[in-house]
């Protein structure tokens, strides 16, 4: 009997530790939110997103909202260059399509998300790779990869892919990776409600299927040349794939897919085909 209360005893200041510290972390973060709040946008920073064409089609109110979500963004990320330095300019980018990837979510939004590797450039991995048995040492090329809490960013291709708005872009790809692992898989479902889940399985799962389907017979590509081979990769890679068109290419993807579209819509709580549209 007394090894079941002391279990039970236990249990409960187990739980009050818990809860006390995330009432502690609650306290830190609405602390540093109302004092960025207060802060300065860095002039250095506006001249970098200013670059940015999202930035530019952006109304003013959304600009003036994200300015603070970009300040705190960074301050609760560990950005550490490899081999280079890391810039004002480099947290002003990154910063930015996160808070704009996050703007309609909740506040919680890349809270697993701890530290930005920065590199120069592409980063030559080696691989082992089995096939039939057969294991070879590849070569693989990452321009950005995101796990267990870390985002790896190739900034020669961030650079140049945030500031010329063609239809990829590395930094939306790897956080939408992260988005998709918050609720511990990565799945191409990222957390969200049954209702929503219903839908989204079915609609994102047919697109995957009939894609993959024209990759591997050598069908004509068709409508889903805008999301190309490497989205037939997996589920994840096509949730990926098909954020970087919802945010580079938004016209576009609702013209194609306006049923891809309505589901990134709905998750993402952003109209960018209406912010963005002039992106084509």
């Amino acid at each position: 009997m007394n090894y079941y209360l002391f279990l039970m005893q236990l249990i409960a200041t187990l739980l009050a530790i818990v809860l006390l510290w995330r009432a502690i972390l609650r306290y830190r973060r609405v602390r540093l939110w109302k004092r960025v709040e207060r802060m300065p946008f860095p002039p250095e920073w506006e001249r970098s997103v200013q670059k940015i064409p999202h930035y530019r089609l952006l109304p003013d109110r959304m600009r003036d909202s994200l300015r603070p979500r970009m300040l705190y963004f960074s301050k609760t990320k560990e950005f550490l260059g490899i081999e280079t330095e890391v810039t004002d300019e480099m947290r002003a980018v990154v910063s930015f399509f996160a808070s704009l990837m996050a703007s309609g979510m909740d506040e919680g939004c890349f809270d697993d998300l701890q530290t930005i590797l920065i590199y120069p450039h592409e980063v030559v991995r080696h691989e082992v790779r089995e096939r039939g048995g057969v294991f070879s040492d590849e070569e693989a090329v990452l321009d950005g990869e995101s796990v267990s809490g870390t985002l790896l960013i190739a900034w020669s291709e961030a650079r140049h892919e945030a500031y010329h708005a063609g239809k990829n872009n590395v930094i939306v790809h790897e956080l939408a990776h992260l988005l998709d692992f918050e609720d511990g898989e990565a799945d191409g479902a990222p957390p969200m409600g049954p209702s929503l889940r219903k839908r989204w399985n079915r609609v994102l799962q047919r697109r995957f299927d009939e894609l993959e389907e024209r990759v591997r017979e050598g069908r004509e590509w068709g409508e889903y040349r805008l999301l190309g081979e490497y989205a037939a990769t997996d589920e994840a890679e096509f949730f990926a794939v098909c954020s970087e068109r919802f945010f580079q290419r938004p016209h576009a993807l609702k013209s194609h897919f306006p049923d891809l579209y309505r589901e990134l819509r709905l998750w993402y709580g952003l109209d960018t085909e209406a912010l963005f549209s002039a992106l084509g």
